[in-house]
């Protein structure tokens, strides 16, 4: 069982990619996060004043995922973590995990600089070697969506060195993630209400 279990009308307007089985190990071993997760998915819609305004340090794209998410629970998550060795202590710093809850992480990675991927992959990667994390989300935009932005003005904002599904699936696939299972979600036009 893989992307299969996320129902049509949730799935919709989504782009949909996972490793690893992270579908079935979401709906298995942590039923109330994929229910989240599902919900999220179902409810979320790009508003095209979210576009329109300019950027910041959270996006409100990001900051809906985040909202939606903070009222069942989730929370952004730091980790101290540290090698020891004998009786020396060498830290071993991650980066803070957008949304967290129950060995679930979630980051969403709508309009950065491309190798935000390549931290949050890394990211998932230690989290789950360490067995904190057991599944990594990343919510990002598909590709499709700049044929919009160029419609609005805003092509050049949302640009190729920036976070899209075209920059984050080779490094996924190229196994940035390590054994991290990892669900990938890609915002499509199907969401967007002008």
């Amino acid at each position: 069982m893989g992307i299969e279990l996320i129902p049509a009308e949730v799935s919709d307007g989504w782009e949909v990619h996972e490793w690893k089985h992270a579908c079935a190990i979401l709906n298995g071993d942590f039923p109330s996060e994929w229910a989240d997760i599902l919900a999220m998915m179902q409810a979320f819609r790009l508003r095209r004043e979210w576009i329109e305004v300019g950027g910041g340090n959270r996006s409100k794209v990001a900051m809906a995922i985040d909202g939606f998410l903070a009222e069942r629970g989730w929370q952004a998550k730091a980790f101290d973590t540290r090698v020891e060795v004998d009786d020396h202590s060498m830290p071993s710093p991650t980066h803070e995990v957008d949304c967290f809850k129950n060995r679930v992480a979630l980051e969403v990675e709508w309009n950065n600089k491309d190798p935000f991927f390549d931290r949050d992959l890394n990211n998932f990667r230690l989290l789950f070697d360490l067995r904190v994390v057991s599944v990594g989300v990343i919510v990002t935009r598909s590709d499709e969506l700049q044929t919009i932005f160029r419609s609005l003005g805003r092509g050049t904002s949302y640009g190729a060195s920036t976070t899209h599904m075209s920059k984050l699936l080779p490094r996924v696939l190229g196994g940035g993630g390590g054994g991290c299972p990892l669900l990938v979600l890609g915002i499509s036009k199907g969401l967007y209400v002008d």
